[in-house]
């Protein structure tokens, strides 16, 4: 029975929050516009926004911190209760403009340019809820070594909620008081040519850059009263510019048709805001193109109407009714942050770092062959562990192979489908589809396992299809079944639509 099954427990978890958590998050948001036609040729439109994001409200109150620096947290501390995390900005105004001018207006060969230029404020409370996570004053934490099972009543009972300290164990939560709402500067020049009534194409140059972005970092130790803590701050920054070209035709002589090629580069020191990295003190040691940088990205996609046949009642019935859709994805690769998982920080240093290996001078970066997925893997010989301090056996800097350097596969795959409308009524008609994903049952290969560690036979290896990186679809991500780069498969469907 349960009750004869003792000390299999290593170890056992708890957080304890307060049943009576609320949060009040109070926003305000006023803007103005006007549009101008300075002449019978140029279009100008102007907004100003004005956001404010008040300091939040809890109960229990949200941890504030006095003594915050990024580079100096010998002062670190909780402030006293009831001062605000950090304060409400009333300068966050945002001024946009844009603007269209044509310069060739002639009805089948129009050529048009449009431009803007825009500032918007991001929401700063986004990290809020993470404050409800086991950190004091909304919550505790427990951890029990070598415990029972079944618990005893004081190991089941809920932790108390106690401010931390460098004894309890548990990790102190925070925002820099100086918190802002992060902001992006964007702008665009596009011009768009008519090709006919039908017809038109478009090149454009994007451009933004973000600021105050947030982002966390993991202290141990970040003095004597804390054994921990987790920092919220404004570190965050980011760069995109991008080329686009498309082609588009309206719906004409049955057939439809979109057409783009993208290039692009995102660069930031920490994707998403999960993770410094160790960049608070220096926010340019992380910086590299971004998690989700992709360089080159070409899609299309097509209808195409079938004409039937109108000879006769049986022709007619035969060839009605017709259409197939076309969609191409072609995508360069996404890059791949290789970690050296013998080392978790710095020699000397006490925020929870990434470490990333050398690499070794001369060695190709990758090797190719049948012999791997996809013909191509990284060389586990180019790379080797940063010097390593005796005293520590931690490593005495970050390695030189810059974060997000190396590539792994791209995406190749066209998605065909085939219909077939039945008219029943005026507004009722029966749809059959044959849809095949991946017709050419292109292979697309995943991202390389990027822990470089002793005895990792897989390092550098792609163990898993494309469309397999999303997770549990449990947790909202897309399924296997429905996501872009997995072996061919094929769909059959019955619509009604009324």
């Amino acid at each position: 029975s349960l009750s004869d099954v003792k000390n299999v427990v290593t170890s056992l978890s708890e957080p304890g929050v307060s049943p009576a958590l609320h949060y009040w998050l109070n926003h305000l948001r006023v803007f103005g516009e006007d549009t101008s036609q300075v002449t019978s040729d140029l279009n100008l439109a102007f907004v100003l926004r004005w956001d404010i994001d008040f300091s939040p409200g809890a109960n229990p109150p949200l941890p504030s911190l006095t003594g915050f620096s990024l580079t100096d947290l010998s002062a670190l501390s909780l402030a006293p209760v009831g001062t605000s995390p950090y304060g409400t900005h009333y300068r966050n105004f945002a001024p946009r403009v844009g603007g269209a001018y044509q310069l060739l207006a002639n009805q089948n060969w129009g050529l048009v340019l449009r431009g803007g230029f825009g500032v918007f404020y991001g929401l700063v409370n986004t990290e809020i809820e993470n404050a409800g996570g086991g950190a004091y004053p909304q919550g505790g934490f427990a951890l029990f070594f070598g415990a029972d099972f079944p618990t005893s009543p004081q190991v089941a009972a809920l932790p108390p909620i106690v401010p931390p300290s460098a004894s309890n164990g548990q990790t102190l939560f925070g925002f820099d008081p100086n918190l802002n709402a992060p902001y992006a500067l964007q702008w665009d020049v596009a011009l768009e040519q008519s090709l006919g009534k039908a017809q038109s194409f478009t090149v454009s140059y994007i451009g933004a850059s973000d600021r105050r972005l947030l982002s966390s970092e993991s202290v141990s130790n970040p003095n004597p009263n804390y054994a921990a803590a987790t920092l919220v701050a404004n570190t965050g920054t980011s760069n995109y510019n991008a080329m686009q070209a498309q082609f588009r035709r309206a719906l004409s002589s049955g057939l439809q048709a979109l057409v783009s090629y993208t290039w692009s580069h995102s660069i930031d020191n920490g994707s998403y805001g999960a993770y410094a990295n160790g960049s608070f003190a220096d926010s340019s040691a992380n910086r590299g193109s971004s998690d989700f940088d992709i360089r080159q990205i070409f899609s299309a996609a097509l209808t195409y109407q079938v004409p039937g046949l109108k000879r006769n009642v049986i022709s007619r019935a035969i060839t009605d009714g017709w259409s197939t859709e076309n969609i191409i994805q072609v995508h360069s690769a996404p890059p791949i942050d290789i970690k050296d998982g013998n080392f978790s920080a710095l020699s000397q240093q006490n925020v929870s770092v990434l470490i990333r290996p050398d690499t070794v001078p001369g060695e190709p970066l990758y090797v190719y062959g049948p012999e791997y997925p996809g013909g191509k893997a990284l060389n586990p010989a180019a790379f080797t562990d940063p010097p390593v301090d005796p005293a520590t056996g931690l490593p005495t800097r970050q390695g030189d192979l810059g974060r997000n350097q190396l590539r792994a596969f791209g995406l190749t795959e066209w998605d065909f489908a085939i219909h077939r409308e039945f008219p029943i009524h005026e507004s009722v008609r029966l749809q059959f589809s044959a849809e095949l994903f991946n017709v050419l049952n292109h292979p697309n290969f995943g991202l390389f396992n990027n822990t470089f560690q002793s005895g990792n036979a897989f390092f550098g290896q792609a163990t898993t299809m494309q469309n397999q990186l999303g997770g549990n679809p449990g947790w909202g991500v897309q399924s296997s079944l429905y996501a872009s780069g997995g072996p061919r498969s094929t769909q059959l469907a019955l619509k009604l639509i009324f």
